[in-house]
This record gives C-alpha cells, sequence and structure tokens, in this order.
C-alpha cells in the first residue's frame, strides 16, 4: 500500500530531502516534524537501523510488507543482501522511469506507469512494481511523449547512470544491465547493512 499523508514528513524526520528534490523543507527545517520535533534525543541502536529502513522505504515509496518481499528475494539470491535489496528497488519499473529522466519524482514516475503511460518491450504496463529485465526497452504512449511534465524532466535531468541508455528524440530508454551498488544515484547516502540487520 502506498503512503498517503505529508509528502515530505519522512525528509525532516531523518533531516535529509529523500525525495530528491532542491527545494524540500528538510532543508529550511532540519528537524523532525511535531511539537517534541526540536527536542534532543538519544537514538537508540535499533532507531539508527529503523531510520535506515525508513529512508530506504521513503526514497521508493513502498510500504513494509512490500518491502519484506523484497529482502526475502534478496536474502535468497546469493549476491550480497543489502545490495541485492537496493537492486531489486532500482530495477522496479517507476524507478527505471525516473533514472531515465522522464519524471522528476517517484511519484510522477509512478503515476506515469499507473495511468498505463509506459510500454515495456511495446507492452502497456500500468504496475509500477514490474520487474524490468536487461535489455528491456522502456517506451511512451504517442500522447505520453508529448506531455509537459515529461518533456520537462528530459530538459532539466543530467544524463542517467551508465546501465541506462537513453534516446530523447524518441522518448525511449533501455536498461542495459543490472546496476552495481555504487552506481545507483540514491537521493542520500544509506546503510543497507543496517537494514538488513533490523529485519533479521
Amino acid at each position: 500500500m502506498q503512503k498517503i499523508g505529508p509528502k515530505h514528513r519522512m525528509c525532516r524526520r531523518v533531516g535529509q530531502a529523500l525525495c530528491g528534490r532542491p527545494n524540500c523543507p528538510s532543508g529550511k527545517r532540519p528537524y523532525p516534524p511535531g511539537q517534541h520535533g526540536r527536542g534532543r534525543k538519544r537514538i537508540s541502536e535499533y532507531q539508527t537501523r529503523l531510520v535506515e529502513k525508513q529512508k530506504l522505504r521513503a526514497i521508493y515509496g513502498i510500504g513494509e510488507r512490500q518491502m519484506r518481499g523484497y529482502l526475502d528475494r534478496a536474502t535468497r539470491s546469493k549476491a550480497v543482501t543489502g545490495e541485492e535489496l537496493i537492486r531489486q528497488l532500482e530495477t522496479r519499473l517507476d524507478s527505471v522511469v525516473l533514472r531515465l529522466g522522464f519524471a522528476l519524482t517517484t511519484r510522477q514516475a509512478r503515476q506515469l506507469v499507473s495511468h498505463g503511460h509506459v510500454r515495456l518491450d511495446g507492452k502497456r504496463i500500468d504496475v509500477p512494481s514490474a520487474r524490468v529485465k536487461p535489455g528491456q526497452v522502456i517506451g511512451f504512449s504517442d500522447k505520453a511523449r508529448n506531455f509537459i511534465s515529461v518533456r520537462e524532466a528530459l530538459e532539466i535531468t543530467p544524463e542517467p547512470p551508465s546501465y541506462l541508455y537513453r534516446n530523447k528524440a524518441e522518448v525511449s530508454g533501455t536498461l542495459s544491465r543490472l546496476p552495481e551498488r555504487d552506481e545507483i544515484p540514491l537521493p542520500v547516502p544509506l546503510e543497507e547493512r543496517m537494514i538488513v540487520e533490523f529485519y533479521s
């Protein structure tokens, strides 16, 4: 289930722009929301791990149940669990749309997918969590290619990471290969090892 509520609450709680936006309120008010936000607190080990987990959930906009599903799959793989967890989240269709620069935020990318504007290998896919495999091509419906939000995103986003190929003229892109952990451009530093410890 997607979290509905104040968009930047989690950003302010951790004092970092998890949303990836330069104008995030966490810059102006770098303390947690609520009446006790400015109070000093001793942070326990449990809380440190909890915050890392909440950061990852907020970055990708996923629910707790989904998070556990991804972690189970990552645990079963032969790769390093924390790295595999992030790799799985990064190859979700909405994440790939965002990284290719067709949207400015995860919410925008998710909306493009769930409203049926995105094509995966030419097929209409409206499930944001659909897994993109290496070699698959992400495109858009004819109507969506001319959306102002998509055009604006293409104008101002930098080149995508090296594991992605983008064709601006065609408004399409390809996942060339699975990403390495250090190539994934997360908006804030993250200790995935702590997330695995939190659940173990």
